[in-house]
């Protein structure tokens, strides 16, 4: 599990930050990518990095502001000509419909692959087989969702020595205990599983919010979440145009991650007003308060590891 930001601007491109998006690699466990917003030109900035735009699956759109979905109708478009089977499913706010329907049928845009899209009214849920996904409704100047992914916890690694202490030798009958409660060898033996598993892998989680002003009552939602990816679009000095604009400061992210006990806050979406000699200040301003802290730049990738085993 990984996430690799694609474009960590506000409002309009700069030289240094592509407008909005992010990539949750999702390769290693279930074979997909999944995409959270879609600025302008974000299939650009999908050619410099080692990522196979088929493999992007479910699109999410935490609103519909133009920096975060204005890239929506050229990347749908140009997926077609590299994968015509698997079907996309696009997440977003009431209109999102419209928005992607109106932009393909004016530009005669037919899609290879089939194409769902889910308008969310208010609050969601959905599962896999091995992850869930749940959403919230943020503080922004139009409809604005944060989404949390959770991985679900996972079977512990089979205990070879204890089987060949028993004399089982390597073979099917491991990956029939890896697989099945109760497993019947040929002698007539039963084994169980639990007998011959470590401790479950406790699943890891992400979440990515929308853009937002400070909301201390997201802590519940983040409660505890491995990574939370907030907006920091001011630093602290311009506390007031934040909350006019609807958006957050790197001090108002910070003492949210702090609340929520998360553990690594990763802000984005920061106003083209900021130059390269401005990151340190405005990432030393997070850091004060919550010190595991990093601020994303465009190409900028984070791998979420997995935790101890549950005991």
């Amino acid at each position: 599990m990984e996430l690799l930001f694609l474009g960590t601007g506000s409002g309009m491109p700069s030289k240094q930050r592509n407008t909005s998006s992010v990539l949750l690699n999702l390769v290693e466990e279930i074979d997909e990518i999944w995409m959270f917003d879609c600025g302008e030109a974000t299939q650009h900035q999908l050619l410099h990095v080692p990522i196979r735009p088929r493999k992007i699956t479910k699109i999410f759109i935490t609103h519909l502001h133009g920096d975060h979905i204005f890239g929506l109708p050229g990347f749908l478009s140009s997926r077609s000509f590299l994968d015509g089977r698997t079907t996309v499913t696009v997440y977003g706010p009431k209109g999102i419909k419209d928005f992607i329907k109106m932009s393909l049928e004016i530009s005669n845009t037919h899609l290879a692959y089939e194409l769902k899209i889910v308008e969310l009214d208010n609050e969601f849920v959905f599962e896999t087989d091995k992850f869930s996904v749940i959403s919230t409704k943020l503080d922004h100047g139009v409809a604005s969702y944060g989404f949390k992914i959770i991985e679900k916890d996972s079977p512990g690694e089979l205990l070879v020595d204890k089987l060949r202490e028993l004399n089982i030798p390597p073979g099917p009958l491991y990956q029939r205990i890896k697989e099945e409660n109760v497993v019947e060898m040929e002698n007539g033996r039963v084994l169980k599983q639990r007998d011959f598993l470590g401790p479950d892998k406790k699943g890891r989680s992400v979440a990515i919010l929308g853009d937002t002003r400070y909301k201390p009552d997201l802590v519940s939602f983040l409660d505890c979440v491995d990574v939370c990816v907030h907006e920091a679009t001011f630093s602290e000095d311009e506390k007031t145009l934040a909350h006019n604009y609807f958006h957050s400061t790197t001090r108002q992210a910070a003492t949210l991650a702090k609340a929520s006990q998360v553990n690594q806050l990763i802000l984005t979406h920061i106003s083209a007003r900021y130059q390269k000699s401005d990151y340190a200040r405005i990432l030393e301003e997070a850091k004060s308060i919550f010190p595991a802290t990093s601020l994303a730049m465009d190409y900028f990738s984070y791998k979420i590891h997995r935790m101890k085993p549950i005991n």
